[in-house]
């Protein structure tokens, strides 16, 4: 699962790789955490643009928002299967900006050691992710989102047994392209990253936005 993540690198850097039009200006962020707002870019009208939604993905068909714990997360082995997530993979795919993300390791409540991953040449990560809108009874209004996730890769295997799905540069278009390309065609980018794309440090969590250190996601997949 992915239920922390880091992106401390400039704005200016993050939107020279993503190709989006918009200006936009955020701090650097060592964690960002679930239920808050997150950096997601997608395309809209042919043009890849910033957008900040919820991390809590809400579909769209919910007759409230419900309080408790976020859901962050999508399997991308039944991704296409679940109704809270079909639609949103074939109509709205979106790409998550992050330069790391966290993961512990151990048995022992309370003592796990966390890791921070990166990728081994040290820049940015887009992970899959799926947003939504929602609007209540009364009007108002909700864009969220959640991240893609797979079985580990064999850089950081040994750390957990998942991770999110990273999409590569190159296919970044395709991701994107929910006009251009159907969603059973890119489902093939839904796997682990490569052998030698990461490294897993240890590291301490210094600051964590939630009162366990071990985010965890609602279980509706």
């Amino acid at each position: 699962m992915c239920g922390l993540y880091s992106l401390r690198q400039s704005s200016e850097a993050v939107r020279a790789l993503f190709g989006y039009e918009d200006e936009a200006r955020f701090p650097p962020r060592p964690y960002v955490a679930p239920a808050g707002p997150i950096g997601i870019v997608r395309k809209d009208r042919g043009v890849r643009r910033f957008a900040l939604v919820l991390w809590n993905f809400v579909p769209g068909w919910a007759k409230e928002v419900r309080p408790g714990r976020p859901l962050i997360n999508a399997r991308s082995e039944t991704v296409m299967e679940k109704p809270t997530f079909r639609n949103a993979l074939t109509r709205r795919r979106c790409l998550v900006p992050a330069d790391g993300y966290y993961e512990w390791k151990g048995d022992a409540p309370g003592r796990k050691q966390p890791f921070h991953i990166l990728k081994a040449d040290g820049g940015l990560i887009a992970f899959a992710g799926l947003w939504e809108h929602w609007q209540g009874p009364d009007g108002s209004e909700l864009e969220t989102a959640a991240i893609l996730t797979t079985v580990a890769g064999p850089d950081v295997r040994d750390v957990h047994e998942r991770m999110p799905v990273i999409i590569a540069r190159e296919h970044f278009e395709a991701w994107l392209d929910v006009d251009g390309v159907e969603a059973r065609k890119v489902m093939s980018l839904l796997a682990p990253a490569p052998a030698a794309t990461l490294v897993a440090e240890p590291t301490v969590i210094e600051r964590p936005k939630r009162p366990s250190p071990e985010p965890e996601q609602q279980s509706l997949f």
